[in-house]
């Protein structure tokens, strides 16, 4: 048998052994013990050492180096636009705006629809096909040389306009008011489309045809002019079309009698062209 010595001498080995342990270090709580017993909370207490915080932390000081050489260019493209962006979306509002105040005469309930009939005529007016058979009978009707060469070469501006004015409606594609209402005379597929205004463009070119060409007097010139205004206003007052539609329109229409005195065609030029396609 153990002596009581021995005894004494191996409990009082184990207490200072106990005693040792407690002093260096305390036993972990319950808690903690039973997450060492879990590989989850082993890779949770990994991906939480200071050393992996170390190297997130250079990771991502190292991805926010590399793209804030991109963020600032970015933010520069969003915060900072350009003045004709600005410009244009501006302009866009107020044409928008201002184009839906004037068109007064968009319907029949509108503020002024008892002029719309009286506006339906004036666009009437300025419509391509009315100019067209009347330069047509005009030319087939004139017994001069020199009425002859005005009315082939309205007849040929006329068919340029339309030429023209086609192409540039189906390239913007730009679409009708939305308080407008199809019921125009005589319209065509390009005609769901809005920019620019072939009135315009029609009114502005033949108002100076007709007043280059055709001896006038005082009052019939001024009442050429009013009905070329006359007739890009009713545009907006029906609602077909935008303030900078009609705007322009007048424009292109303007420029487009300057190509057509480049492209006069004389007696002299015809007799000759039809020389050569004899």
């Amino acid at each position: 048998m153990p002596s009581p010595k021995a005894r004494s001498g191996g409990a009082g080995g184990s207490s200072g052994r106990y005693e040792f342990m407690s002093l260096s270090r305390s036993p972990p709580p319950p808690a903690l013990q039973r997450q060492g017993s879990d590989p989850t909370a082993a890779r949770l207490r990994a991906a939480d050492s200071p050393t992996r915080r170390r190297g997130s932390g250079s990771s991502t000081a190292s991805t926010s180096s590399t793209g804030g050489q991109q963020l600032p260019e970015e933010d520069c493209m969003r915060l900072n636009p350009s003045i004709l962006g600005i410009a244009l979306s501006s302009l866009l509002a107020i044409d928008l705006w201002l184009s839906k105040r004037l068109g007064v005469c968009a319907c029949e309930d509108s503020s002024w629809g008892s002029v719309r009939p009286l506006m339906k005529l004036v666009e009437v007016s300025g419509h391509g096909i009315p100019w067209l058979v009347g330069a047509a009978y005009c030319l087939y009707k004139s017994d001069s040389a020199a009425g002859q060469e005005v009315m082939l070469n309205l007849l040929m501006a006329l068919v340029l306009d339309l030429v023209l004015v086609s192409i540039v409606k189906a390239v913007v594609r730009r679409r009708r008011p939305a308080h407008n209402r199809m019921d125009m005379f005589a319209t065509f597929s390009v005609d769901r489309y809005s920019f620019p205004s072939g009135h315009a463009t029609r009114a502005a070119m033949c108002a100076r045809f007709l007043l280059a060409h055709l001896v006038l007097a005082a009052p019939l010139r001024v009442l050429v002019l009013l009905w070329a205004a006359f007739v890009g206003f009713s545009r907006v007052l029906l609602g077909r079309h935008n303030v900078t539609d009609v705007a322009f329109g007048f424009f292109m229409g303007y420029c487009q009698y300057n190509l057509v005195e480049a492209l006069w065609l004389s007696p002299v030029t015809l007799q000759s062209m039809v020389g050569q396609l004899e």
